[in-house]
């Protein structure tokens, strides 16, 4: 759940719980800040909320992070979690999930988010060194929400060193052990929550979910998608909700909203970018934005440029 802006998290004048490290010192009840580190591969994300609840989405990046305060909860493979302060939330790339309050206080955390190639490299290169005693190093987390006190203390001095200007080498580092670590005691060596048998029509919603890729900027209908599966469109949907863990139209807009991302870091003006990547106007897009992200576009623009 995770950010990851038009022009603010919608804060408001009331305090809660106290900033993490990196925050910017804001106390505000919502608000959410990005950092990647200088040399690429790893963001952090702080954040306070009580109001925002995020849509279902996932992420490309392994997500590690910690509940800093309050209660969190979310859908996440078929059940409804709670993630306590101390807890550790443990996502694998491409997990479907959303996110709200468990309380009336409303949640604080800090979540790594970490390119999977780095992940797999440093898995890689363990295994072949010997590291993980053993070949088949886990890679994939069993559980998307842990009590680990040491894996928790790990995190924290990961986060606060990529918090950190100046430190990107200290972040990396501290990020990797913090990964091997709670790969070691909470990871698998498949991915076994992608139940690579969910039905014999896995072959026709991989079809579908490339038609979305696609089209992305289109006007995409449910007849649209039912033809490309040679289903019905009601049996369509909910194929492609059992397969992906969510419904069409939401990874229609989590498609978007990558991509909106990565044209507006190539400079591109915001209502162009809209347009482009099939939302009604640069206000839709900004409403599903920051439903998936947590900050609107040209916050989030500014925090993954430093600013």
């Amino acid at each position: 759940m995770h950010a990851g802006n038009d022009n603010s998290a919608a804060p408001s004048s009331s305090s809660s719980s106290p900033a993490p490290p990196g925050s910017g010192g804001s106390t505000q009840r919502d608000w959410a800040e990005m950092r990647p580190l200088a040399s690429g591969g790893v963001t952090l994300l702080n954040a306070h909320f009580t109001q925002h609840r995020f849509e279902r989405h996932s992420h490309e990046t392994y997500s590690i992070g910690i509940t800093r305060s309050g209660v969190q909860t979310f859908a996440c493979r078929g059940a409804r979690h709670a993630s306590l302060a101390g807890d550790v939330i443990l996502f694998n790339p491409d997990e479907p999930h959303d996110g709200s309050r468990g309380t009336d206080a409303g949640f604080g955390y800090s979540i790594l988010y970490v390119d999977a190639a780095l992940v797999h490299a440093l898995v890689s290169d363990r295994a072949a060194f010997g590291a993980g005693g053993t070949s088949h190093a886990a890679r994939y987390f069993k559980a998307p929400v842990v009590h680990d006190p040491q894996g928790a203390l790990l995190l924290q001095r990961a986060v606060a060193a990529v918090a950190e200007r100046q430190e990107s080498l200290h972040g990396e580092e501290l990020t990797s052990a913090a990964l091997v670590a709670l790969l070691g005691r909470h990871g698998e060596t498949r991915a076994h929550w992608t139940s690579d048998c969910l039905d014999a029509g896995r072959q026709r919603m991989a079809l579908v979910r490339e038609y979305l890729h696609a089209h992305f900027a289109d006007d995409v209908t449910v007849q649209a998608l039912a033809t490309q599966a040679d289903l019905s469109r009601a049996h369509l949907t909910r194929a492609f909700t059992a397969t992906y863990g969510m419904a069409p139209h939401a990874y229609l807009n989590m498609v978007r909203i990558r991509q909106a991302q990565a044209a507006l870091r190539q400079g591109h003006a915001a209502a162009d970018v809209a347009a482009a990547c099939g939302f009604a106007d640069q206000s839709h897009m900004t409403r599903r934005f920051k439903g998936q992200v947590g900050m609107a576009p040209a916050r989030w623009l500014a925090n993954m440029r430093g600013c």
